[in-house]
This record gives C-alpha cells, structure tokens and sequence, in this order.
C-alpha cells in the first residue's frame, strides 16, 4: 500500500535493519515471495516445522497493503456459514466454517504467544447497518453464527449510537471475537520474530522468473541472484504481476484509501468508539474506520482507480467522515495514504498450484489480517506433510477473467453506481 503526500502514521521499527541480503547461489526448502501478512506467517510457521524459508520482497518489509491496512481483524468470510456449507458441501463447507471462524484468534494468539510489541484492542467489530435491507441480512447473520456458539449479538439503533458515536445507522451487528491493531506494528513483528526463528528475509528482491527443472526452483530476481527452492509460495496477492502466468488476471486490483485525523481531543475521544471497536458499514461501497493507537480516527474505503493526484482525491472520505461525526468537521486530516486490494469474482480466497511446489493465493476482501496469518499456518502445514486437508479452501486452477483488460472500467462504471445509489438512500 503506497503512501501519498504525507507519511504514513506509523513509522518502521528500526530493528528491521537487521534484515540480510540474498546470498546468491543459496538453496532452501522455500522461497516465498511477498513479505506481507500471508508470507510472513507462512515464513514463521514453516520454519517452526524445520523448514529453511527464504523470503524475497520486491519493497521493504511493510510497504505494501499488510503494514498499512485498515487493522481490523475480523474473523469469517464474506458469505455465512449457510451458504459455505450449501457450496462447498458438508465436510468441506463445515471445515471452512470452523477455519473461518478460528482466523481473529490466530492473530491475537499469535500476538500473545510470540510476545509481539503490537497494540491492538480486542473489543469487537460492527456490521453498521444503514438500511431496513442490511439489518434484515445483519439478523440473518447473527442466527447463524449464534447457533454456532460465537460471541455475537445484534444491536439497535440506540445501542449503536452508543457504541459508535455515529450518526444514522438503524442497528447492527456486534461480533466480539473481533478486533483491531496497528497493522504495520503487526507485519514487522511477524519479520522480527521470523527471523529470529530462523527465516532469512531480503527486501527489494523484485523476483522476476520462477524455473523448475528437475524439481527445483530457481528463483531470480533482477538484480541477477538467484537461489534453488524446493518449493515455492507467491503471497503478492494485489502486487500479483506477470510471474506467473494468468495469475494477475484473475483479479481484480482496486484502491483503497485511508485518512486519520489529528489525535482527538478528550471530549470528542470519550464519545467516538468509546469501547474500541472496529466499524465497517452496509453501505455499496462501504467505509470502515477505528481508532489508533495514538488516538486518531482512521477511516478508509474504495478511491478512484486512477492513482491519486491531489489531496482531492480523499474528499470523498472526509465527507464522509463529517456525515458520520459532525463534530469532526473542525479537526484536521493530518494523514492521506492508499494502496491496492485484490477482488476475485466469487469473492473467496484462491488456493492455486499451478505446478507441484508452486502455490499462489490472492484475494483478501477486506479480511486478509486474519485470514491471512491463519492460512499461512495451513499452507505451511500443506508444504510440510502434502496433506491436502491442511488447506482449508480446495485448490483450484488459475482461470483468468473474461475481458480482463476491460473489468477495471466496468468496476470503476459500477463504483460510481453505486455511489449514486448510497446516496440516495441517506
């Protein structure tokens, strides 16, 4: 996630200058490539299970969309539990219930047990809703989850007031098995405590071929090192080029951007989250927002899919900032930043295997901090045994979308749409 015209909020630690160069010529178990969320915690784990793990980052370690992400931890899919178990059938559809249910506690157990300097609150998130419509599906989605035993309960207009602060959403939906951190805090402590496990980490190692000859990878970059790999995980999910082929094609990259307020003053600060709680809302295009560490607002949503080219380009979100607090309107936007987030038609996480040894996933929608940390702990599993019912998804094959070329401009025509209409249900 790239920063634009003021630094991002949370800075590096400096420990990850302890990150070492690739030796050319090194042969590992795994190289993995992507130093996000999802191959950090794949780096981690295989290297708790005695694999030699390599990972190579085209940037540096919390540049992209995992150190500057929303920070909220939600667990669950986009769809409920009913329909994954309709989809997937009943073995599969109730093992990817289980796993989906189980991805906030990775995170903070994780957090807990490797002693991570990260801050977070774990007070739950709400599913604002903001129309009859969402609080109809809002209900449907607490029967479900709460027939399953999970901490959830739906909330009413009052009491979403209260726990918001915000003005004009009809009720919600509270699931308390949520939570938030500082997402850049949280990836450079998955690098540090890789390391010191034993994971060798190389940033701006722009991986440019992947070659397998007689069951080995070797893995180049453009800086013209190489290293040999038993196998191979691509964890670049939105930054997916051309490495392998027809992958970046079966998504659909967009731009999600964020602002923070200055530090809020107390008054306000009592009023606003007053528990911590991470909010996204029902809107077409939605918006999200908690707050940090250091006490500001931070919302986000969908940008334009151009790239930015003035503070402009944020206006929309600091509408909606004053829409949702009007006593924010005198508080200054102090930090603008955006990046990239991949979508999938289906809206579900991709497992592929192209090759044996060679794994890709993509596609967070709006979860990837839990989702992402529990699936590394299971691809690492996979990698480790070459049992399949480590992977909670099936793997399927690399199916590029029809008019690729194209569905950026359709998204964008259905964006704008879709704005139209949120507006008109205010």
């Amino acid at each position: 996630m790239a920063t634009a015209f003021s630094d991002p909020i949370w800075r590096r630690p400096q420990a990850a200058s302890t990150f070492q160069s690739l030796p050319n010529g090194e042969r590992v178990d795994l190289a993995i490539v992507g130093g996000g969320i999802m191959g950090l915690s794949t780096a981690l784990h295989a290297a708790r299970l005695g694999l030699s793990v390599q990972v190579l980052d085209a940037g540096e370690i919390g540049q992209g969309a995992s150190g500057l992400n929303g920070g909220q931890v939600i667990p669950g899919l986009k769809y409920d539990p009913e329909w994954l178990l309709e989809h997937f059938g009943p073995e599969r559809g109730e093992a990817l219930v289980n796993f989906a249910a189980s991805t906030a506690d990775a995170v903070f157990e994780l957090i807990r047990d490797e002693n991570l300097a990260v801050p977070f609150v774990r007070s739950g998130w709400i599913q604002a809703a903001h129309t009859e419509a969402a609080l109809k599906a809002a209900t449907n989605r607490d029967r479900q989850w709460h027939a399953r035993g999970a901490d959830v309960r739906l909330l009413n207009a009052e009491e979403t007031a209260a726990r918001t602060g915000a003005q004009g959403y009809l009720g919600g939906w509270l699931d308390r098995r949520a939570g938030v951190i500082d997402p850049l805090a949280y990836t450079s402590e998955l690098a540090r405590v890789g390391t010191a496990t034993g994971v060798r980490i190389a940033e701006r190692q722009r991986v440019v071929r992947l070659a397998n000859a007689a069951g080995v990878w070797r893995v180049s970059t453009e800086n013209g090192l190489e290293l040999q790999a038993k196998a191979v995980v691509l964890a670049t999910n939105a930054y997916t080029d051309g490495l392998i082929p027809g992958l970046a094609q079966t998504i659909v990259p967009l731009h999600s951007f964020q602002i923070a307020t200055a530090p809020l003053p107390s008054n306000l600060a009592a009023t606003i989250l007053p528990e911590g709680q991470a909010v996204s809302d029902s809107r077409r295009i939605l918006v999200y927002y908690r707050k940090s560490a250091d006490g500001r607002l931070v919302l986000g949503g969908r940008g334009r899919m151009a790239l930015p080219t003035s503070a402009g380009d944020w206006a929309h979100l600091e509408h909606a900032l004053v829409r949702l607090y009007p006593s924010l309107s005198g508080v200054p936007i102090e930090k603008r930043w955006f990046g990239r987030v991949a979508m999938t038609p289906d809206h579900l996480p991709h497992i592929h295997e192209p090759e044996k040894g060679l794994l890709a996933v993509v596609g967070c929608q709006g979860r990837g901090v839990g989702l992402m940390t529990a699936l590394g702990e299971r691809i690492a599993g996979y990698l480790q045994s070459g049992d399949a019912r480590q992977l909670p998804f099936p793997v399927s094959p690399i199916r590029p979308i029809p008019f690729h070329a194209f569905r950026q401009v359709g998204v964008a025509a259905t964006i704008a749409w879709y704005r139209l209409l949120d507006a008109l249900e205010r």
